[in-house]
């Protein structure tokens, strides 16, 4: 994008360094999306409520749909393109997998890059603190339940000692266990 108020912006995306010109008022997720063709990061309501647009800013998940391209300037930025490594899925989004934790995926991407550094900070994590960590990012099809089960699955493949709540069952039983007992 070029133009009369257009300022370079350097930003590291996934690893990779870009620089292209961007408009003052071009919002990250726009660019993220209409400049670098990284798609994964989807717009919902453009207000910050919904959490689909979330990426890691420094390693910490933020809007984009709040940031403007300028501000992440020599910045580091992840979307959800960059969490798979040599065709192999994140951890993470295996799990999703693994429970059926998505249903039509809008909200997905945005889950998944709130839930990365919950489970750096929090490796074995309670029912209640998945949840907790869930409420910011809106899920209109699935209930969350299966969501829930997935940050707990991530959680015990990564190592992590199964929390009190997710012993008990519910959130730490994968969804290829509840297939076997025909309760999927």
């Amino acid at each position: 994008m070029s133009g009369q108020g257009g300022r370079v912006v350097a930003i590291t995306v996934n690893g990779s360094k870009v620089e292209r010109t961007a408009e003052p008022r071009l919002l990250l997720s726009d660019f993220l999306r209409h400049e670098l063709g990284l798609t994964g990061t989807h717009v919902g309501c453009e207000h910050g409520v919904c959490g689909a647009c979330t990426v890691l800013l420094d390693g910490e998940a933020v809007r984009s749909c709040l940031l403007f391209a300028v501000q992440a300037d020599g910045h580091a930025v992840e979307t959800v393109e960059g969490l798979a490594t040599n065709g192999d899925l994140h951890p993470l989004q295996a799990a999703f997998h693994e429970t059926h934790a998505l249903q039509c995926g809008f909200c997905t991407p945005g889950f998944l890059m709130t839930l990365v550094p919950f489970l750096r900070e929090h490796p074995a994590p309670s029912e209640r603190e998945i949840r907790e960590a869930l409420s910011g990012n809106l899920c209109r099809c699935t209930g969350y339940k299966n969501i829930v089960d997935a940050v707990a699955l991530a959680a015990r493949e990564a190592g992590a000692p199964a929390s009190a709540a997710a012993s008990k069952g519910g959130a730490a039983e994968s969804g290829r266990t509840r297939a076997r007992r025909g309760a999927a």
